[in-house]
């Protein structure tokens, strides 16, 4: 045997003890860190070739770097509706300050205050596809056509009413007009009146008049008029539209009864009068209509399928973009860089780009974070026996020089 050999080995088996404890160093201290996947160290041998008889060449041991980046983390949930973590398969597409596109699980975003992306810790920026032309198309094996996820670019929103309603009672007992108003002349009698406040194109409330007179014993004529020509609606203003309001022996009117008008540079709005009863009652209506003035973003949060919405003051959303999650044949062999993050390797295999929720990739969930998967205890566990294997590495590079020691001495 080879003292030199032996030397040889005792450094080899000190080397990889070094290894070991240093990914064990980077795990405990990546143990608090969202989205990070454990480092392992894994041994096998290197043997030289010996005769069956005589020295005996001591051999090395190799080491090789695994990463548990396939392994699941805990969801931790949190307050914010920005943080969103990946429940199965799948990795955040992120994008650098330079445009080069990384993978990551850490999905600790908020909105950056010079550009307003959504850019989590390492400073890497969120991708994803627009909503603005309708539902994305996306390549599956590439990430041109994702943009920054930017909320706060869709600016101030109005919406336009295209849809109202009326409920409550007309009274029964209502005496019917002598002349039947079709429309509402002016100066013609009618038996009631209310209003509903709608909103135009440009997020401007209009309000419309409601002309409601009882022209037979179960019809009600319903003239609707923009309020702002003001009554009597002198000539020539007409009204917007009218239509009559039947009501059956239950004092109901049939099924689906609506009635549509178009609201002045607005949209036609439909308007439901199936909850309009004709009951031995007292006259008591309300009404509502969808739209709203002119809103800021305030706000985005996720969906599960990847949907980003944009909230806005009024307390309503809107679809704005898509976050897709990309995959690789082999997970563990991607290429980890700083700022948690992983690039693919020829090992990890191509890029796969599809949305959440299909073909095995896994549910997003928003207000939560992946946890890492470092488990502190079997880390330090493992720290104990590197100690110990080292230790006994040492001492069989001592014994080794101390018997090579003796050679030399020989001579003298």
């Amino acid at each position: 045997m080879s003292l030199i050999g032996v030397l040889r080995t005792g450094v080899s088996g000190m080397n990889a003890q070094s290894n070991r404890i240093s990914t064990v160093a980077e795990n405990i201290q990546n143990s608090g860190t969202t989205g990070y996947k454990r480092t392992s160290t894994e041994f096998s041998s290197l043997l030289l070739e010996s005769a069956d008889y005589g020295n005996y060449n001591s051999g090395a041991v190799e080491t090789a770097i695994r990463r548990s980046v396939g392994e699941q983390g805990p969801i931790a949930f949190t307050n914010s509706k920005t943080d969103i973590a990946i429940q199965g398969n799948g990795f955040f597409v992120v994008q650098d300050t330079n445009k080069g596109s990384y993978l990551t699980r850490s999905g600790n975003f908020v909105v950056d205050g010079p550009t307003g992306n959504l850019v989590n810790a390492g400073g890497f920026t969120l991708m994803g596809y627009s909503l603005a032309n309708g539902e994305p198309s996306p390549a599956l094996n590439s990430v041109q056509d994702m943009v920054p996820i930017n909320v706060s670019q869709i600016g101030t929103q109005a919406r336009p009413s295209n849809a109202g309603s009326i409920a409550g009672n007309l009274p029964y007992d209502e005496p019917i007009l002598p002349a039947t108003p079709a429309p509402v002349p002016v100066g013609a009698a009618y038996s009631k009146k209310t209003s509903l406040v709608t909103f135009n194109n440009l997020g401007q409330a209009v309000t419309l008049d409601i002309y409601l007179a009882k022209t037979a014993s179960d019809t009600w004529s319903v003239s609707i008029y923009d309020a702002s020509a003001k009554p009597p609606y002198t000539l020539p203003s007409r009204p917007l539209t009218t239509s009559n309001l039947t009501f059956g022996a239950n004092g109901k009117p049939p099924f689906g009864t609506t009635t549509t008008v178009t609201v002045p540079n607005g949209q036609p709005v439909k308007i439901d009068l199936s909850n309009v009863s004709q009951l031995a009652g007292a006259y008591a209506l309300n009404g509502a209509a969808n739209g709203s003035a002119p809103t800021s973003v305030t706000g985005a949060e996720f969906g599960t399928d990847g949907t980003v919405y944009a909230i806005y003051a009024d307390g309503t959303r809107a679809a704005a973009y898509k976050v897709p999650l990309a995959d690789v044949p082999s997970p563990d062999n991607l290429e980890p860089r700083a700022g948690n993050v992983y690039t693919m390797s020829p090992k990890s295999g191509d890029l796969l780009i599809g949305f959440a929720g299909l073909n095995g990739r896994g549910t997003i969930k928003a207000g939560a974070l992946e946890q890492s998967n470092v488990d502190v205890s079997t880390e330090l566990t493992a720290m104990i026996e590197s100690q110990t294997v080292y230790t006994a590495n040492s001492k069989v590079f001592m014994t080794g020089n101390e018997l090579l020691e003796t050679l030399m001495n020989l001579k003298r």
